[in-house]
């Protein structure tokens, strides 16, 4: 099996850029591999994507070397798993606020005996050597990278117990949520001093647990800054919100030079 390059550069402490697709399309989602991201994750949580869609989407991302993640909608073990056989090399799970939450997830993408991921993979066969769905399964548990996003009250106080289940490789930081949570209003670069507290303590806990840390965040000054606090993944702006910047910027541009 193709080795996880994602992984390999947070192991070694290498800054991961990760970009964000949340437009339904293949195109784009190709387009966007082709910029240079070390990662690209598909958002069928909030992005406006469907199953069929995002198998689509994986398609086009593997005409590049970038790594490919799927944000699951929800704590489906079924949708997880589907997404697995079809490609996605990491998956981040919203909302896993407890330890059990956090077991269920590891064990629906891990294959027996250490979770309860059915054998079944198809266009996962194509990263293995002569597409061999045995030699896939072989290796998959090793290459696949499993976070579980801490955005709730209720996963804060839970954070050692979340950080402690087995198989789990990091945790991502839903900036938003975490913000509404603490009840101070959302954005990808918190300034409220609650959130920030907030956020150390989950890197400093997820550093003591050996686990990695990523974070959304609103663009690249905002993760540069979060890659020098010590977060190993950032997430850029989607691709909606620079397809929205780009083109308002050309428009205003355009307004100032009529004559």
């Amino acid at each position: 099996m193709r080795a996880n390059r994602v992984k390999e550069m947070l192991f070694n402490a290498l800054p991961v850029v990760n970009g964000w697709c949340s437009l339904p399309c293949a195109y784009s989602a190709e387009v966007m591999a082709h910029q240079g991201y070390d990662s690209l994750t598909i958002d069928m949580q909030h992005g406006a994507i469907g199953y069929e869609t995002a198998v689509m989407m994986l398609c086009a991302i593997s005409t590049t070397a970038t790594v490919p993640f799927v944000r699951v909608p929800c704590h489906d073990p079924g949708i997880m798993m589907k997404l697995l056989d079809a490609g996605a090399y990491g998956l981040i799970c919203p909302m896993v606020n407890t330890a059990e939450i956090a077991e269920r997830f590891v064990a629906a993408c891990r294959y027996p005996p250490r979770g309860f991921r059915s054998f079944g993979p198809n266009r996962a066969t194509l990263y293995s050597e002569a597409g061999s769905s045995a030699a896939y399964a072989a290796a998959a548990d090793g290459e696949i990278l499993l976070f579980a996003m801490i955005e709730t009250r209720e996963g804060l106080a839970n954070l050692d117990e979340i950080l402690s289940v087995p198989g789990l490789d990091g945790i991502y930081i839903g900036p938003g949520d975490l913000s509404l949570a603490l009840g101070a209003q959302p954005t990808m670069n918190p300034r409220d001093a609650t959130v920030l507290e907030a956020m150390a303590k989950i890197l400093q806990a997820a550093r003591r647990h050996g686990r990695f840390a990523a974070v959304h965040t609103d663009g690249p000054v905002t993760a540069r800054d979060r890659f020098s606090e010590g977060f190993g993944l950032c997430t850029l702006q989607n691709d909606v919100r620079l397809l929205a910047d780009g083109a308002k910027n050309q428009v205003e541009a355009a307004r100032t030079l009529k004559s």
